[in-house]
C-alpha cells in the first residue's frame, strides 16, 4: 500500500532518504514507486510517493543558537515516542551559528535550513516537511516540558482541530515570564484577539500548540516574522476549527530571552489590525469625520463664530481632518490586506476597489480641495479690497484648510489604493 503526500517548500535533500528512482512526466500513470525504493520523485514536483509508514507524529521545533538545551528537548520528545509506542519524526528548522544543528542530526533529527530568519519562516520550513498525522510545535529553548506532548494529543483525540499549551492556566516557574509579560502584555494581546475575532482561549501567544494535519492544509499561514504566533490562531478562527487548551509547565530559559516586549507587541497587534481594519480604524475615523463636519456646520450656522465659538470651532476642525485622515488609512489597510490575502473584501470594500469608483473618489477629493481654494480665494478677495491691511476671517481660514486638506486626503488615498490594485487591474483586463 502507498500513499500519496505532497510537501510543498521542502527540499528534496531534506526529505530523500534512500536512493529514489529516476523521474517521470505524469505521476499519475505511475501510483506508486517500486518495490525496494522508499520514495520517488516525480519531474521537478515536490509529489511524492511512499509506503504506508508516514510517521504518527511529527514535531517541530524552530531553533536559534539553542546549543545549550536542543539535546534535552530532543530526549524528552524521543521518550514521549517510546512511552506512547508510536513511530515519530523530529523536525529542526535551524538558523543557528553554533552547534545546534550538529547536535539535532546526531540525536536522529531532521534539520532544515529557513531561507530566511525569523520565527515564522523556520516555522514554515520545518511545517512543510511534516508528515506526521498530527503535529506538535515548540521552542527548542526547553521552555516547554515536551514530556507533556500527551496532554495535547489527548484534545485532539478528543475532537480538537489545534490543542494550545496554556501557561497562564497552568504553572509559570520563577523567572520563567517577567511580569510585564505575565500580567499586561500576554492579557492584553489574548483580550484581544478574543474580541476581534470572536474566540474564547486564555494564552494566545503561547509556543506550545498540535493540531491536525487537515487543520495546517486549511490555515493559510505565511508570515515569517513573530507575527506567526497570532497568524495561526487567527487563520484557525477564520477556518472555523476546534480549538481547545489544556494547563500546561512554563520554566526559565538558559539562554538570554530573544524577545523585546514592545517592538514585538505593537507587531501583533498591528498584524490583527491588518485583519479588522474595518471596525477599529475605519469606522471610528468615519464617526470622527462626521461629528466634526456637523460641529463646524453648527457652529457656522450661529455666527459670530471668531467671538464666540473659535476655540471648538477649531477643535471641530481637529475631528474633521483627523477623522478624514483614520478613514482613509483604515479603506487602504483594508485594501492591502485583501490584495495580500489575510483580509477578505467585503461588498462595500469590493465596489471600492473597482476602478471606475477610484475615479470617484479622486474626483470627490479635487472637489474638496476647490471648495477649500474657493474659500480661499475669497478670503484673499477681501484682503486685497481692504488694501491688504488688518484681516479678520479666522473661521473662513479654517474652512479653507480642513476643506484643502481633506481633499488631499482623499485624492492621495485614491492614488496609493489604484496603486496597489494595478496588477490586479491588468490581470482583469
Amino acid at each position: 500500500m502507498f500513499e500519496r503526500i505532497e510537501l510543498l517548500g521542502c527540499p528534496i535533500s531534506d526529505i530523500v532518504e534512500e536512493p529514489f528512482a529516476g523521474t517521470v512526466d505524469d505521476p499519475l500513470e505511475h501510483p506508486a514507486p517500486a518495490e525496494g525504493n522508499r520514495y520517488t520523485l516525480y519531474g521537478e514536483s515536490p509529489i511524492l510517493f511512499q509506503k504506508m509508514n508516514a510517521p504518527a507524529l511529527s514535531v517541530v521545533l524552530p531553533a536559534l543558537n539553542e546549543e545549550a538545551t536542543i539535546g534535552k528537548c530532543i530526549g524528552k520528545i524521543r521518550t514521549v515516542f517510546a512511552d506512547l509506542g508510536i513511530d515519530g519524526e523530529i523536525i529542526i528548522a535551524d538558523s543557528s551559528d553554533d552547534r545546534t544543528a550538529a547536535i539535532a542530526r546526531d540525536l536522529g533529527a531532521k534539520v532544515v535550513r529557513p531561507e530566511k530568519r525569523g520565527y515564522g519562516n523556520a516555522y514554515l520550513a520545518g511545517l512543510a516537511c511534516a508528515r506526521g498525522r498530527y503535529i506538535v510545535i515548540g521552542d527548542a529553548d526547553d521552555t516547554y516540558d515536551f514530556l507533556e506532548i500527551p496532554k495535547l494529543l489527548a484534545l485532539l483525540d478528543a475532537g480538537a482541530d489545534m490543542a494550545l499549551g496554556s501557561r497562564l492556566r497552568g504553572e509559570i516557574r520563577p523567572g520563567a515570564m517577567p511580569a510585564l509579560h505575565r500580567y499586561v502584555g500576554n492579557p492584553f494581546l489574548t483580550w484581544l484577539l478574543n474580541r476581534v475575532f470572536s474566540i474564547r482561549i486564555s494564552d494566545a501567544h503561547t509556543g506550545f500548540r498540535a493540531f491536525r494535519r487537515e487543520a495546517l492544509e486549511r490555515m493559510n499561514v505565511k508570515t515569517g516574522g513573530m507575527e506567526f504566533a497570532s497568524e495561526m490562531i487567527i487563520e484557525a478562527a477564520k477556518a472555523n476549527l476546534r480549538i481547545d487548551e489544556v494547563p500546561i509547565t512554563y520554566s526559565a530559559r538558559v539562554a538570554p530571552s530573544k524577545l523585546q516586549s514592545f517592538s514585538d507587541g505593537w507587531r501583533h497587534v498591528r498584524f490583527m489590525l491588518l485583519y479588522r481594519p474595518i471596525p477599529f480604524i475605519t469606522v471610528p475615523g468615519l464617526l470622527f469625520t462626521i461629528f466634526g463636519f456637523f460641529l463646524m456646520v453648527i457652529f457656522a450656522l450661529r455666527g459670530d463664530v471668531e467671538t464666540s465659538f473659535i476655540h471648538s470651532f477649531i477643535l471641530a476642525a481637529l475631528f474633521f481632518v483627523g477623522g478624514l485622515q483614520a478613514l482613509v488609512a483604515g479603506i487602504n489597510i483594508a485594501v492591502y490586506s485583501a490584495v495580500q490575502g489575510y483580509g477578505e473584501a467585503g461588498p462595500f470594500l469590493s465596489r471600492l476597489m473597482n476602478y471606475h469608483n477610484l475615479e470617484r473618489e479622486l474626483l470627490a477629493g479635487i472637489l474638496l480641495m476647490a471648495g477649500g481654494g474657493l474659500v480661499g480665494l475669497g478670503i484673499l478677495r477681501d484682503w486685497a479690497a481692504a488694501g491688504f491691511g488688518p484681516l479678520f476671517q479666522i473661521a473662513n481660514a479654517v474652512w479653507a484648510l480642513a476643506l484643502f486638506l481633506a481633499g488631499m486626503q482623499v485624492v492621495f488615498s485614491g492614488i496609493f489604493t489604484s496603486m496597489m490594485l494595478l496588477k490586479r487591474g491588468e490581470e482583469q483586463g
